[in-house]
Formats: structure tokens, sequence, C-alpha cells
């Protein structure tokens, strides 16, 4: 750690309890629904509501909600045939509406829109309160006659979801007793092999549950069959994180494909041909992607082949799939990752494959098409795969490309754009690869992003590291270090903080005058895999030394000051802010700890929390608890520091991180006499903390509303 921050391997003598086996004095809290539990979560929920709600907090939450419930918003569609659907939620329908139109009205100002669920009736029919999970489609027999589907409800709006078949039709679910197929909730998937059968993954049943508490066996269930009863086709050990499996129904190319994941980065993929499951010959650490013909690999370390051909991590390759099943190793490269480029995603047109990049987190699109298949007899390709850049993107922006359909005769070389920046609100456009893009549709503005700017700057970490942030702030700033300066992070799992527009943040943040960063530490996927793996386990350290860094340069800038700094994150991202509570809490004047990893010793007991070990390291395992510990807030807490306003929330129904261990941390923190530390447990809404709009902004309101008052003097 830094010489500004307590060291984590110095004495303990003055933490809250000593490393090694450390008493926990709050483990009763571990009990989600009992209840003197939630008594205790009451009476902490009606203590902070009763200072954060209050003054201009109605005001700033009916103005979030507005955001939210904005009948002017995108509403962002898939295709399926002749139809585009959309999932709808505002303030006359808060848990949602699946729609669907035709193209002609959807790019009309005023779409006219058939419901397909009114999940608002559903829910006050059933007396459920269902959480729309998305809807997985039968590829019909003529390919446009998209019919039933696998509706996927969550009672709570946690993880765990009810299966259900629909008729987009006739507007109904299909009885058990019609032979529809059924299922309650439980964490899992399902997906459709034909007609009368699904593949099902799911938590249900003797022995279906691994220890990260996802689904451990694969089933091929054929109608009216009891999921008990049905054929095990896949299964994998309980210690490894989860079993799946799907059906590829591309037509001409029809396969099962399943996934035995070992870690959250590990996993074998397997195809099922000659009636058993064929291992697709690569390193577990390669990421893979099969279509039509080819198969992708993207390497998550350096990936080198009997041959001697090493390829970097991060790059994109691609190989003819028979060919490679049969023993060739004849890869091609279709994207090399350098110092300041890495791939994010991809998506496949009918002709081209479309590559979106960010180059010093700014996006890039390039289009790759592939070349020419020779004749029938000899089924290979000829020449080269040709690339170019798609003119369609801003400098510290984010646009992301996907096909639109592309099996559409008419239009599979149509492709969907999504741009957006800090101060641009989104915008949707279409586009024919060969032709060219146009606007669909523009969200609504939300605050006057002219009176606003955006800059990117670096920061230097503790190992020298150049750390990227982007600062949006009011124009002309006087730099007098006076700026309420809200600074968000996530730093893990390979996920990458990028540009985006927020009329939430524009609202309850840029236009009382404050500043917004967003800080792209390592851990992250900003770079690819090697800015990821270089916060990984012992070496998690760094993401906080980085975001720690953008704190410093804030401050050496004179944007800000520590009195005047806020930070922000939630999941992953509040583990990052409860490190900075306890490691640099001469840093900031407030800290918002959403649905956080906290108590780092337990982790792996709670919720999902076992399937994150490739991510931390195991506790269990003295040596990794050894640099773990370094990590864990809830054992980092010291006697006779003056910590910065702290705000932890989270949520009953959080079945992935859960309300455990933000309860233990607020709980532990009160114990010890510190007075300014305040929690928020919302009943409901899964890890997202909010199950429709109204929740959602309320959340918002209440994190931005406690880092506004705290870091401006004025929260007591």
């Amino acid at each position: 750690m830094s010489a500004q921050s307590p060291d984590p391997a110095a004495d303990t003598t003055t933490l809250a309890h000593a490393p090694g086996d450390p008493v926990d004095e709050n483990l009763w809290l571990e009990d989600i629904h009992g209840e003197d539990q939630l008594a205790w979560v009451r009476e902490q929920n009606a203590r902070t509501e009763d200072l954060l709600e209050t003054g201009d907090y109605p005001e700033l939450e009916a103005r979030i909600l507005e955001v939210m419930d904005s009948t002017d918003r995108i509403p962002m569609v898939s295709k399926r045939g002749d139809w585009y659907y959309n999932f709808w939620r505002d303030a006359t329908h808060p848990k949602g509406l699946w729609r669907r139109t035709r193209w002609e009205s959807y790019v009309t100002d005023a779409p006219e829109w058939e419901t397909v669920l009114d999940v608002d009736a559903l829910a006050a029919a059933e007396g459920t309160e269902w959480v729309w999970g998305g809807a997985g489609f039968l590829r019909p027999a003529d390919g446009v006659s998209w019919r039933r589907c696998m509706v996927r409800l969550s009672p709570d709006g946690g993880d765990a979801a009810a299966v259900r078949e629909y008729d987009v039709e006739d507007r109904t679910f299909i009885s058990t007793a019609e032979g529809g197929f059924s299922l309650p909730a439980a964490k899992g998937g399902v997906d459709w092999l034909d007609a009368d059968t699904l593949l099902v993954s799911s938590t249900l049943g003797e022995d279906a549950v691994t220890t990260s508490s996802y689904p451990r066996i694969v089933r091929k269930l054929p109608r009216g069959v009891d999921l008990a009863d049905a054929e095990v086709m896949f299964e994998v050990p309980a210690e490894h994180m989860m079993a799946s499996a799907g059906f590829d129904d591309t037509p001409g190319f029809e396969r099962i494909i399943a996934s035995d994941r070992m870690s959250f980065f590990d996993v074998q993929h397997a195809v099922w041909r000659d009636e058993k499951w064929a291992q697709i010959p690569v390193p577990t650490d390669v990421d893979v992607d099969l279509h039509r013909e080819w198969i992708l690999f993207r390497p998550q370390r350096d990936w080198t082949l009997g041959n001697g051909e090493t390829y970097a991590a991060g790059s994109l390759l691609v190989a003819d799939f028979e060919a490679f099943m049969g023993g060739s190793r004849e890869l091609t490269v279709l994207f090399a990752p350098d110092a300041h480029t890495s791939l994010q995603s991809w998506s496949w047109t009918k002709s081209h494959l479309m590559l979106n990049l960010l180059r010093d987190v700014s996006s890039e699109i390039r289009v790759l098409t592939a070349p020419q298949r020779g004749s029938k007899e000899t089924d290979t390709h000829d020449g080269a795969w040709s690339s170019r850049v798609l003119d369609a993107c801003p400098p510290l922006h984010l646009v992301e490309s996907y096909a639109v359909d592309d099996e559409d005769p008419e239009a599979g070389d149509d492709y969907w754009l999504v741009a957006t920046g800090f101060l641009t609100p989104t915008t949707l456009l279409r586009g024919t690869l060969g032709g060219d893009h146009t606007d669909v549709k523009r969200a609504p503005s939300f605050f006057d992003e002219s009176r606003f700017e955006v800059e990117q700057h670096f920061a230097t970490s503790t190992d020298g590291t150049q750390v990227p942030y982007f600062q949006i702030s009011p124009r002309g700033l006087e730099l007098d270090g006076t700026a309420p300066t809200q600074l968000s992070g996530y730093g893990g799992f390979e996920i990458a903080r990028t540009p985006a527009y927020s009329g939430t943040v524009g609202r309850s943040w840029l236009e009382k005058g404050g500043v917004y960063v967003v800080a792209n530490i390592r851990g992250g996927g900003e770079y690819g895999p090697a800015w990821h793996q270089a916060a990984l386990k012992a070496n998690r350290h760094r993401a906080y030394e980085d975001f720690a860094a953008v704190a410093r340069d804030l401050i050496r800038r004179d944007v800000t000051s520590p009195e005047h700094l806020g930070c922000s994150g939630g999941s992953n991202g509040g583990l990052l802010v409860g490190n900075m509570l306890v490691h640099y809490p001469e840093l900031f004047g407030a800290i918002s700890c959403g649905v956080p990893l906290l108590d780092m010793r337990r982790y792996t007991k709670l919720s999902a929390g076992y399937s994150w070990i490739a991510e931390y390291g195991d506790p269990d395992k003295p040596e990794e608890w050894e640099f773990i510990r370094t990590f864990s807030p809830y054992h980092r807490l010291r006697d006779g520091v003056d910590y910065p306003d702290t705000f932890i929330w989270t949520a009953t129904s959080d079945d992935r991180v859960g309300p455990v261990q933000a309860r233990k941390m607020a709980a532990r923190m009160e114990a010890m006499g510190i007075p300014n530390v305040w929690f928020h447990e919302a009943l409901e809404g899964g890890h997202a903390g909010a199950s429709d709009n109204r929740q959602a902004a309320a959340l918002q309101a209440r994190s931005q509303s406690f880092l506004w008052r705290a870091v401006t003097g004025t929260l007591r």
C-alpha cells in the first residue's frame, strides 16, 4: 500500500478484531429473513430515512423518477421475424409491459404498440410481485412466425426466477394441464431443444446445486415429464461454479453446446455429437464462440499452441470449426491488442463481423469481412479477412454495434449503433454494412449539457501505472479545491467503466455545481485481460491504489479537497469504496457503499460468493487469507480513526451478494462508536436494489442526497 495509507501488514492491535480467525460478533445478522434481524433492519432504515428524506429530498426523488419514467426514452428493441419487441416501465406500468410493433411503426414518433404481456396485471392477478427477467423464443419452422417462448419471472427481483411457457399470439401462458412447460423459481436457465423439449439447468432437485449456489446439472426435459425424472445430459462437480447448456438453432448448424464453468474465468466447452460430448480442445482460460462454420477464440492469457505459435491475451482468433475439431490448428488473427486498444465485444451480421473496441476508453468499431468461400467441393475459404474502421465514434464517447437480424434475407447485414456520452443523450442508429447509418431514435435531454465539459486525465498510481479517468465538470471551473466531487469506480471482473449519459447524475449532481468523475482502474476491462489480471487476488491492492491515485490527482489539481470529495460504488465497487473507507479515510469526506462485499473472511459462505474465488482468493486457505485480510474492510476497521461519513445500502432479496455483509459492517461500525454511519436495506429488488423505477429512484436519491450533503457540510 502507499505511504499515505495504513499498512495492512502492520501491527494489528488497534484493529476491531485481529486477523487470523477473528471473532465475529455479528453472525446473528446472517439470518437474512429472521424476525429479529429484520426488526434491526427496520430500525436502521427509519433512522436513515429520518436523516436523508428531508429538505429537498422529495423534489430530488421526483426529478430522478421523472427521468426513469420518461415516455421519451428510447424503447430499445429486439427483432423476431417481422416484429420488434420491447420491455417498458413507466409511471403507469411500474412492473412493466412486454410489447411489440412493426418497423414502419417503430420509426415514427409515436409507435403503435401491441401489449404481449402486462406484468403489473399478472402480478395483481396472481398475488406475486413478479419482476420481468426476459423471454427466449422457440425458432419457428418457417423462420418468421415466432410464437412460443419461455418467460422468466422473478418473485422478488433476485437471480432465482420461475420459467413458464407463453404464447405471444394468444397472449396466454400454456398451463401444465395443457402440456405447457412451467418451472418454479430457481437459479439457472432454459433453452429450447425442439418444440417439445427443453434443456434445463436448474438448482431445483436433489444434489442440483454447486457450492457457488448455481446449477450443477443439465437435464433434457420433454413435455409432460417432471424435472426430477428428466434425463441428465450434463453435470459438473459440486465444487465447480456452474453447469449450463444451450442449443444453437442456426439452420444448417444445429448443435448442443454445454459449458462446465469451473470458476469465474475458467470454462470447458463441449459439443454433443455422435451421442456423446466432444470437448473443444482449448485451455479453460480461452473464451470460445461458435457461429455457423466459424469458431472464435479470445484468450485471457497468452496462448501457446503445440506448433509454437503464441497468441496474445485479449486477441481475437478465428478458425474453421470442423477443421479445428479435426485437429487443424490454422488460426487467423482478427484482432491483436496494443497498449491503448482492447476488444470489448463482437457481433456477426450475415456477411461481416463487427468488433467493438476501446482505445484509451473511447470507442472504435472495426468491420471484418471473411474471405470468399471456395467451391463446394473444397468447402474452404480463399484469401484473407479484410478490415475497415466504421466512421461512427466521436472521441470520449461509447458507441456499441450489434446485428439487427443476421438471418433476415433482406436485412442480414443491418446493424444497430447505440451511441452515448457523459453529455450526449443516447442515440439509436441503424445502418447497413456497405451503406450508411441513420438516426432512428434520440433520447431526451434531462439537464442543460451545454453548461458542462468532459475531460480525460491520467493519474500516476503507486507503481507508476498511468490510470485514466473522466472528469465531467462545469465549464470554466475555478480550481480552488472547493468543488463538491463524486468519484465513481468498479475495478473488477474485467468490466469496463465507459462514457454514458445519465439524467440522474445530471440532475442530482452536475446541475448543483458538482464535479462527477469516473475512474478506469485496474481490475476492470478498459485495457483488456492484462488490466484485469493486474489486480487479481494478492494484487488486489493495485485497484485500490489506482482509485486513491485518482483521488489524489483531483486534490493535486485543486479540483477538490478531501472534505469535498465523496466516492461511490456498488457490488465489487462497494468493496472498492469500503477499502477507501478503511485504508484511505484521509482522502474522502463521504462514502456511499452499495450492495457490497465487505466481509472477505466469510464471503465464500454467503449467497453466490464462492463463485468469486478466482477474483479474490479463498479465505479458507491460510496462505490466501494472509493477502485477502488486507482488503477485507470488515476486519480493517480501527479504533481512534476519524472515518468519513458513510452510507451503506443493500437489499434483502439480493441473492447474489446478499445483504449480510452490509448489515455486519454497519453494525460493527455502530458498536465501535463511529457516529457518522448510516444503513438502509430495501426489502425487495435483488442485486440491483430495486425492482421498479420508483424503488430505483428512491435508491439513487438517497445515495446522491447523502453524498451531496456530506461533502457540502449540510448532512447534519
